[in-house]
């Protein structure tokens, strides 16, 4: 059966090919469409608040987040790595798609305006805290609550941030097993990275595991596969759990 589409359905349907879109770039008049997902509006147009692609839905237009990349929520704790710094803030990639500031009125310590690089510099990782993300997906951190601090030594792991709550796995089980059986400090970030402290043989059993569980996270039994793992890597856990039964 033919059918037969308007002329302003068909204005639209030629315009939907696919189109990297960055924040704030205008992805249409608000008079022809209106806000999507990802989408604001402001002065008459609607607006990209992510990197993606270009998307219509029916009226709407908006954004599809591009693949690997982290958004924002009020209250994540993430782990960000300086790469500019300001007279009066430092700029931070947290693994989203536009960079987060980190103000010097949030920061532990006074810094003079200026005086910046002398505290953190580029290259510098440093846990935070998002402290707010407005309708236009603009973000502030901070590093004013308690744990939040500059990270030194260790190692950095990356894995998919939607991978993450299998890492920390049902009420902190999975990731409690890790710190338990390879005797180290794992603070884990809501953007997908997660940083190891502790003896070097150990940090990367660790480390391993943690890949294990992101590339297996839909496997079944997934607690005992890597419980398995670490044991053969580090088997004096194995008499640690022992002696524990006897305590």
């Amino acid at each position: 059966m033919m059918t037969f589409k308007s002329d302003n359905m068909e204005k639209r349907n030629a315009r939907r090919t696919r189109e990297i879109v960055v924040p704030g770039e205008v992805l249409a008049d608000a008079s022809d469409y209106r806000a999507g997902e990802n989408a604001y509006e402001l002065d008459g147009k609607i607006r990209a608040s992510v990197m993606g692609t270009k998307t219509f839905t029916d009226s709407a237009v908006g954004v599809t987040v591009m693949g690997g990349f982290y958004m924002p929520v009020t209250g994540d704790t993430v782990i960000g790595i300086i790469n500019d710094v300001g007279p009066s803030n430092w700029m931070l990639d947290i693994n989203a798609p536009y960079p987060a500031p980190l103000h010097v009125s949030e920061v532990p310590w006074k810094v003079e305006f200026g005086d910046t690089s002398r505290f953190l510099t580029v290259g510098d990782v440093v846990l935070l805290k998002v402290l707010m993300v407005d309708e236009s997906k603009k973000i502030q951190v901070t590093m004013k609550d308690s744990g939040l601090r500059k990270i030194e030594g260790g190692q950095l792991v990356e894995i998919e941030h939607s991978k993450i709550s299998r890492v920390i796995g049902k009420s902190g089980s999975m990731i409690q097993m890790l710190k338990n059986m390879t005797d180290c400090r794992i603070f884990v970030g809501q953007n997908g990275r997660i940083w190891i402290d502790g003896d070097d043989e150990n940090v990367d059993v660790a480390a391993e595991a943690i890949k294990i569980i992101e590339a297996e996270s839909r496997s079944a039994n997934l607690t005992d596969r890597v419980r398995e793992f670490i044991e053969k890597r580090l088997p004096q856990s194995e008499e640690e759990d022992d002696e524990e039964d006897f305590e």
